[in-house]
């Protein structure tokens, strides 16, 4: 299936893959600048003041300015759905929380935003012309999301049905995971999503990191899906760089 490979094509992803991430940041330019020395991406104007952000000519993220300054500073994981609408209402019924209602981006698709039942928050993408990802599951693109929570028993209870396909069914390669916060975090931190880009060298993207003026925000560790480090970039966006 082409969901299950690296791909130079948008693809076409089953309901509840990842298949876009964005960041929303106050200085665009400066992300701009910092993304683009660390992955080698180039950027094309998008939608609104939004930038897509390339890779070889292939979409692998966007970047877009905060609206509002009481918004965090973040990377947001979006998975795949082929009705947003519903899914929200289905996220609703399971305990979890619609944070924005579906919206349209012009022929682009429909977006919305949504927490779980513990408050991590996370994207729903309906496509139109933009069906997702160009390129994942290769250096300096996209290629794990791990959510951090504090009750994996009930993280995987919610999102094995709601995306049970994806996670569990004929031919899934999930490229999501779930682990106790506490594991890489300190207690207090909130449930949430981390993005994971591809690196080659571990030890040189992390030196590229605090050249850059991000930070080591978690040391490399082991995981059954690669050796992890956990930074922030110079805007305080947290990712992870997995080297596998």
């Amino acid at each position: 299936m082409a969901e299950n490979r690296a791909s130079t094509n948008e693809e076409t992803y089953r309901e509840g893959v990842p298949c876009w991430v964005d960041a929303q940041l106050p200085d665009v330019e400066a992300g701009k600048r910092f993304y683009g020395e660390l992955f080698g991406w180039t950027f094309q104007e998008a939608y609104g003041s939004a930038v897509w952000a390339l890779l070889d000519g292939d979409r692998v993220a966007a970047l877009a300015p905060k609206t509002d300054g009481r918004m965090p500073t973040v990377w947001t994981v979006s998975f795949a759905t082929p009705d947003a609408g519903a899914l929200a209402r289905r996220i609703t019924a399971a305990g979890g929380r619609t944070i924005t209602d579906p919206y349209r981006l012009g022929d682009l698709g429909i977006a919305a935003l949504a927490a779980d039942p513990q408050g991590a928050v996370f994207g729903l993408w309906q496509p139109g012309t933009h069906r997702g990802f160009g390129r994942r599951r290769a250096p300096d693109t996209f290629v794990w999301a791990e959510l951090y929570t504090r009750d994996t028993a009930a993280a995987n209870a919610f999102y094995g049905d709601l995306f049970h396909e994806a996670l569990f069914g004929s031919g899934a390669a999930p490229d999501f995971g779930r682990a106790d916060v506490t594991e890489v975090f300190p207690a207090e931190m909130p449930p949430h999503f981390v993005a994971h880009f591809g690196a080659t060298d571990l030890d040189d993207a992390l030196g590229a990191v605090q050249r850059l003026g991000g930070r080591v925000q978690a040391p490399p560790f082991t995981t059954s899906y690669g050796t992890v480090a956990v930074v922030t970039d110079n805007q305080g966006a947290s990712f992870a760089l997995l080297q596998r």
